[in-house]
């Protein structure tokens, strides 16, 4: 989706190829002029249109005066103890998002967000529970990653190998802004920008059934479902969106996801609820629905924050409910918590969003009554 700015210019950083060919057309230039920009703009990251020496001029002048190339502001950047870093960076509007990289041995992983604050208010997410403002723009989401892969690039002691893969995993449901994520996944992709290969750009959902649909059609990317519970009655309470698409429905489209690929299969994140969602029993209903799915486990310890109720389950319950799932022949991981000490560990992101819904005022109110009635 084109972004117009406030002085009436395109943002050039978020249209991929296709769009960059169409704005080149529509100011009677070749195509082709779009490769070299996306080179400049997203490979080389140049954001001056005098500094692309290899087009005119004159075009270079034409671009300054009808588009810009314009990024977030990068309010503060930190390091966790275990090498996690974390960007919050100020959208135009005064909303802030926030932006984790996650270094390993062989990879890293950045963690990228598609909203301003997410929509669907999952009982154990804090980024859910502060609200929800807007869609993030298709610059706005490719922004993070332009921003991360220059940054990190400057700090060899933080990781060598840069960003490798990308995760959607960010604050928002990725599904309900498809028309901004698709053109940020078609840069990922492609090799005149950060060149990623489709196994290594995940999306992550929490279930928008028809969408789901839309994005095996669009992209081949990976997916993850961010599945939680096994039954509806329990993934009704913790993950709202159930409600609407029930994990009949949801389960018949992860069947049917890579069913053309037998080497892909989906990776379903469960976090791991200490007395709500972590019993034996629910490892053996885990196993009921997922058949006939091909797809991975990745057990997420619960990251706790403020004024939740939930509990981290301890290690022997989670390792008791992998060795469950994996002698059934589901592949199962335990993800190990990173970045905590900064809040920048899974479900802990929040920026700062400008709240719509009024969700996260509600919210405190609740637990400031709850905790008043406790005192008493």
């Amino acid at each position: 989706m084109v972004t117009i700015s406030p002085n009436n210019k395109i943002n050039l950083l978020g249209l991929d190829k296709k769009a960059l060919q169409d704005f080149f057309v529509s100011i009677g230039e070749k195509p082709y002029r779009a490769e070299q920009v996306l080179k400049w703009i997203h490979f080389n990251g140049v954001t001056d249109f005098n500094l692309m020496t290899n087009i005119s001029k004159d075009l270079r002048q034409k671009l300054t005066d009808t588009a810009e190339i314009t990024l977030p502001q990068i309010l503060w950047e930190k390091a966790a103890t275990d090498g996690t870093y974390k960007f919050l960076l100020r959208l135009y509007d005064g909303n802030c998002i926030e932006t984790v990289f996650i270094p390993e041995k062989t990879r890293g992983t950045l963690c990228i967000s598609s909203q301003v604050g997410c929509i669907l208010n999952c009982d154990f997410c804090s980024t859910g529970k502060q609200g929800f403002n807007r869609n993030l723009t298709t610059a706005e989401i490719i922004s993070q990653l332009w921003i991360a892969v220059r940054k990190l690039s400057k700090l060899n002691d933080i990781h060598d190998h840069a960003v490798t893969n990308v995760v959607m995993m960010g604050m928002g449901e990725p599904l309900l802004n498809f028309d901004n994520v698709v053109p940020a996944l078609n840069l990922m992709l492609d090799d005149h920008a950060y060149g990623l290969s489709k196994r290594r750009v995940t999306v992550s959902t929490a279930g928008v059934v028809p969408m789901m649909y839309q994005l095996r059609e669009q992209t081949d990317v990976a997916l993850a479902v961010s599945l939680h519970a096994p039954n509806d009655e329990l993934r009704n309470k913790i993950v709202p969106l159930n409600k609407k698409y029930p994990l009949k429905e949801l389960m018949a489209v992860c069947r049917e996801y890579f069913k053309d690929d037998n080497r892909r299969s989906i990776t379903m994140e469960y976090v791991m609820l200490a007395g709500v969602n972590d019993t034996p029993e629910h490892a053996k209903q885990l196993i009921k629905i997922l058949n006939g799915v091909r797809a991975k486990m990745n057990l997420i310890p619960f990251n706790p924050f403020p004024h939740t109720d939930y509990k981290r389950s301890d290690t022997e319950t989670i390792l008791r409910f992998r060795d469950i799932l994996m002698k059934a022949g589901l592949n199962t991981t335990i993800r190990r918590t990173r970045g905590d000490d900064i809040d920048a560990a899974c479900g802990q992101l929040v920026g700062q969003v400008k709240d719509r819904t009024r969700r996260n005022e509600r919210y405190l109110r609740t637990n400031q009554q709850k905790v008043i009635g406790e005192s008493r």
